[in-house]
């Protein structure tokens, strides 16, 4: 006899996915506020790592090597271990944060495809310096996580050989890339374009209002890759999107005339003295130029009477000590504002950093409140 259906207590469970469901769930970074879970429907996801491997130049004979977190977007897609995969190209996993054994590894391994934050492509250019590591295979280097400062983004192409590629983006959406064939200035100096033609950007004030090119404010983002909202966190969604689509993204940015873009930090990353708005970044790029200063970081310090004032954290060269005055005087050379100088500073060893590298400002943030607190 003929076999009938099964009974619909023992059917198999359906297979397959639509192209809205989640591929993956991201976290967002959570270096000005707590993170968040992002999840990335199968289309707009695959659509975005392809893209990405056509402006990487990302193909079958590519080697990429991964040597940060792979479960951060910028590791994971952009384009990444994924897009490499996908490709047909090799992924090198790097069990080690030493840049002189990652030189290495691009040596044995061949490495054309690199991507890190800046503060780690500052580790591998001191790690390169007089070495005999053969790196000619290394095409592309691609920095992301935060803007780098153009005095080390000159460096990347005479001192490691790669082109230099800068990436923006956040894993709710918008990808902005500069191109490998872009005139240096370009490459030094902006984060590039956005990765898709449908890709939507708004810069805007405070009040919402659309700014002219040149003029700094935030950016709005909407495109084919932008996500609908947060993982069941609608009080989160309704916060950084707007009701037709755009996600705020936080971040304080301007177009140039070529229409490339110019992140200049978080709109939280601003320092509030006295009702005098100050740009952590922009101190944090000038300082940078210092010569006795290896790195640093910008944080609002608790002020009885402005609110907050700047306090500046240092890691100074070997053998170096800058003084708070040091600094303040460099940077009224540097035509910074009086009100814009750093009232506090501390030495310290490193810099406190999130998993994937960047900056850890929160962390930053406490300790200035609690070393005030003491001293009052």
């Amino acid at each position: 006899a003929p076999v009938g259906p099964a009974p619909a207590a023992h059917a198999r469970p359906k297979r397959g996915s639509a192209l809205t469901d989640a591929a993956v769930f991201l976290l967002s970074g959570g270096t000005t506020g707590p993170p968040k879970v992002i999840p990335r429907g199968n289309a707009g996801y695959a659509y975005m790592i392809r893209t990405a491997c056509g402006i990487a130049d990302v193909s079958q004979d590519a080697v990429y090597l991964a040597v940060m977190p792979a479960a951060h977007g910028f590791v994971l897609n952009c384009p990444g271990v994924l897009g490499t995969l996908v490709q047909g190209g090799t992924v090198v996993l790097g069990d080690t944060t030493d840049p002189r054994q990652a030189l290495g590894l691009i040596e044995r391994e061949r490495v054309t495809h690199c991507a890190l934050v800046p503060t780690v492509a500052m580790q591998w250019l001191t790690a390169a310096e007089g070495t005999t590591v053969d790196l000619s295979s290394l095409r592309v280097l691609q920095t992301g996580g935060a803007r780098p400062a153009p005095e080390l983004a000159a460096r990347i192409r005479p001192e490691l050989g790669a082109t230099l590629q800068q990436c923006y983006g956040m894993s709710e959406g918008l990808l902005s890339y500069t191109g490998l064939d872009d005139p240096e200035s370009v490459i030094v100096g902006t984060q590039g374009r956005p990765a898709s033609p449908m890709d939507e950007v708004l810069i805007v004030d405070e009040q919402g209002r659309p700014v002219a090119d040149g003029t700094t404010g935030e950016l709005l983002t909407r495109g084919p890759y932008t996500v609908a909202g947060y993982y069941r966190d609608p009080a989160a969604t309704a916060k950084a999107f707007t009701p037709d689509g755009f996600y705020r993204t936080g971040d304080l940015a301007t177009r140039t005339s070529g229409g490339d873009l110019v992140v200049n930090g978080r709109v939280r990353d601003i320092i509030n003295r006295g009702g005098e708005k100050i740009p952590a970044e922009e101190l944090e790029l000038l300082v940078a130029r210092h010569p006795d200063v290896r790195a640093s970081a910008a944080v609002g310090a608790p002020h009885e009477l402005y609110g907050e004032v700047v306090c500046l954290y240092v890691v100074p060269e070997a053998g170096r000590e800058p003084t708070l005055l040091e600094l303040r005087r460099f940077l009224r050379g540097l035509g910074l504002a009086v009100w814009k100088l750093p009232e506090l500073m501390e030495t310290v060893a490193q810099l406190p950093t999130t998993a994937i590298g960047k900056i850890d400002k929160k962390a930053l943030r406490a300790d200035i409140a609690r070393r005030t607190a003491v001293e009052a």
